[in-house]
């Protein structure tokens, strides 16, 4: 499983990593031009020795006789004079003769320690041969890496007398300055990497606390209600951020204004569609029917009067069937303000009930709660009414016509909650219908609106209620209202 780090922790890392790598790439520097000053710096040095030398020894040449000597009378006169020298400037100074060999040495046991030979390599002496005033040349051993340098040492004509060579261990001169360098390298970066730590940690709550603030008034946006454009000063990335922001909520609200404006549109085509259907389907009746008595009338039929009789009643049926159409329609259409008041749930069913005692097709059976249990609730009387009204009545229809069937209305309380079922032994409601049951101009029957159901829930929904159902096809449905219990503080 992968590691989630927050925006703000990937911005704190990401720059204590880019000061380490900065710290490594400047320490890595620092280093090679430590190196690369301190040998410069060795080297200079050592010239400058070298040369004090080579003053030192024709100064000591010129007191002894006048700038003159043989090669042969080196070691008598220069064996303590080497010595000193070498004290003085803490390096081994070696004589040759011209052809190599080794005259006297400031620190001869040392020499035949470390295994140097006793004659000059004769590369060196043909560089100084021909013209080279100093050679010079690396010579490795199992301590470390020396460096020999050589010169002619030469009289006040200019003639070589012998050949001068000093000798330093490179490693001894390096190392001392380098790891002093270091400590004081390593003191200085922990301290700046400790500081740029707290910096960083710093700047990556700045940075992250104006994405926190714009996240939270996202997180608010609520397309229901009007939303706030966030205000910004900066004119910078975040601000682009925050500009964006706003003409999205200008998009959004145009966007939601206008799908509302479509779906009433929409609606209302629906409605006025309905509407035409459920209005033509009597009038075609109607029609054949006028025309028939037409026909009657005009050929002095004896049978016009059983006909007229049975005309006029088929009209009233049409006409009553059209007012029921109109009268549905304008209740769901014109639904009017609830005037909520206290209702006895368990009286209003009694009542809805009574009306459906003489019905002919379904029996329509009422079991209430005992008569101790309050079933008040806070409800429009006339609303409660059509609501069970249409459950009765939907449940009576949904039974098939050739047999009787039974339709069972029960309420009950549980808590603070009444629960009205209404269950028949119907037909059901088919799976791929289930879902549209509540929707408005939706019927599972060849007659009527559709309205039925959605404005019982409309009602229920507006009392703070819930309306549910369960059904399985070919057995029958039951209808579940809650409805919760009169409570005196609801009543305003």
């Amino acid at each position: 499983m992968g590691i989630h780090l927050t925006l703000r922790q990937r911005i704190y890392f990401s720059m204590l990593t880019i000061i380490l790598l900065a710290f490594v790439a400047s320490g890595i520097t620092a280093y090679i031009n430590f190196k690369q000053q301190e040998e410069e710096y060795n080297l200079s040095r050592l010239s400058r020795k070298e040369l004090a030398i080579q003053e030192s020894m024709r100064y000591f040449l010129d007191q002894q006789g006048n700038g003159y000597m043989a090669t042969d009378s080196v070691p008598t006169i220069f064996t303590d004079k080497i010595c000193e020298l070498s004290d003085v400037h803490n390096l081994a100074i070696n004589l040759y003769d011209l052809r190599g060999r080794l005259l006297i040495s400031s620190s001869q046991n040392n020499f035949d320690a470390l295994g140097f030979a006793q004659e000059i390599d004769y590369t060196i002496l043909k560089q100084l041969s021909t013209g080279n005033d100093r050679a010079e040349m690396a010579k490795d051993v199992d301590h470390g890496t020396y460096i020999m340098a050589y010169w002619y040492f030469r009289d006040v004509d200019d003639r070589p007398i012998a050949v001068t060579n000093v000798r330093y261990d490179k490693r001894e001169v390096d190392r001392a300055e380098l790891n002093a360098f270091l400590r004081e390298l390593t003191k200085i970066y922990v301290g700046l990497f400790m500081g740029a730590a707290l910096l960083a940690y710093f700047l990556s709550n700045y940075i992250t606390s104006s994405l926190q603030k714009i996240g939270k008034r996202m997180a608010h946006v609520d397309l229901q209600q009007r939303n706030e454009a966030i205000s910004w000063d900066s004119n910078d990335e975040i601000g682009a951020l925050v500009n964006e922001y706003n003409r999205m909520l200008d998009e959004v609200k145009r966007s939601a204004s206008e799908l509302a404006k479509s779906e009433r549109e929409s609606a209302w085509r629906e409605m006025a569609k309905q509407v035409a259907h459920e209005i033509k389907n009597p009038l075609t009746p109607m029609k054949l029917r006028v025309q028939h008595l037409e026909r009657s009338f005009k050929s002095d039929d004896p049978e016009f009067e059983p006909k007229l009789k049975k005309f006029a009643d088929s009209m009233i049926e049409q006409i009553d069937a059209l007012s029921n159409i109109a009268s549905e329609f304008s209740d769901f259409a014109k639904m009017p303000k609830a005037q909520r008041e206290r209702v006895d749930l368990n009286e209003s069913i009694s009542g809805c009930v009574e009306l459906f005692h003489d019905e002919t097709s379904a029996r329509v059976i009422y079991s209430g709660p005992g008569k101790d249990v309050d079933t008040s609730v806070y409800i429009d009387r006339d609303q409660i009414l059509r609501v069970f009204n249409n459950l009765i009545k939907n449940a009576i229809q949904a039974i098939p016509e050739n047999r009787v069937g039974e339709v069972k209305v029960a309420l009950t309380r549980k808590d603070d909650l009444l629960i009205a079922t209404v269950e028949d032994d119907g037909m059901g409601i088919p799976e791929d219908m289930q879902s549209k049951i509540f929707q408005p101009n939706f019927t599972t029957k060849s007659t009527g609106t559709g309205l039925g159901l959605a404005m019982v829930h409309n009602i229920v929904d507006q009392a703070g209620g819930v309306i549910s159902f369960t059904t399985t096809p070919g057995e029958g449905s039951t209808f579940m209202v809650e409805l919760p219990v009169h409570d005196a503080g609801t009543a305003g």
